[in-house]
């Protein structure tokens, strides 16, 4: 959302690079895929935007086999296409310590997002649902936001499943749908939700 936001301000496309279409197993595939894609971004004067980053942009290891050898080999060439990239690129990821110092001194700014408090998750909460959407008036944002200690993500995934429940019960969005999402949702990542934290609701 903020490489949109930065890309939407300065009235350019955005291009997010789909790691899944630039690695490959192959040798001398992954630089090739590089090059066009930097190649093409410089003649658009595009805002690059790079997901999980730290798949890619990964520190450099001690070489052991001639996998090692090869993938230091893709490192050292993405360091040298983003030195000469003379646009934007954003790079997205959860795990900073992984990228390689080489890559950190190359970027300008570096900016953190915390996790949300109560109060920024019940404005996430109220953005979430479009203006079209049937909510019913008994949804209580600001019990879900100091209730529920989830990120922007998981919102928008209980947000959306939440919908899909009240479509198909044929009924506006209502809190039985949002704490079920919510249940499903923190069940997906291993944790366990008591009773309690549901029950005003059941």
């Amino acid at each position: 959302m903020s490489a949109q936001v930065v890309a939407g301000e300065l009235q350019l496309e955005l291009y997010k690079i789909d790691l899944s279409q630039v690695i490959s197993k192959y040798i001398g595939e992954t630089e090739k895929n590089l090059h066009e894609i930097f190649q093409e971004a410089q003649l658009s004067n595009a805002v690059l935007f790079f997901d999980e980053t730290d798949a890619l942009f990964g520190k450099r290891s001690e070489v052991k086999d001639s996998h090692d050898k090869y993938a230091n080999i893709e490192t050292a060439y993405l360091l040298q296409k983003m030195e000469e990239y003379q646009g934007i690129t954003v790079l997205a990821t959860n795990l900073l310590n992984n990228i390689d110092e080489a890559f950190l001194r190359r970027i300008n700014y570096v900016i953190k997002f915390p996790f949300p408090d109560s109060e920024y998750r019940e404005r996430i909460w109220r953005s979430m649902f479009p203006p079209a959407a049937p909510v019913s008036e008994e949804v209580d944002f600001t019990y879900l936001a100091q209730r529920f200690e989830i990120a922007g993500g998981n919102i928008k995934n209980v947000v959306l499943s939440s919908a899909f429940l009240a479509a198909e019960s044929g009924e506006e969005i209502r809190m039985k749908h949002i704490i079920s999402s919510i249940r499903h949702e923190l069940q997906k990542s291993g944790k366990i939700v008591a009773r309690s934290e549901w029950e005003d609701y059941e």
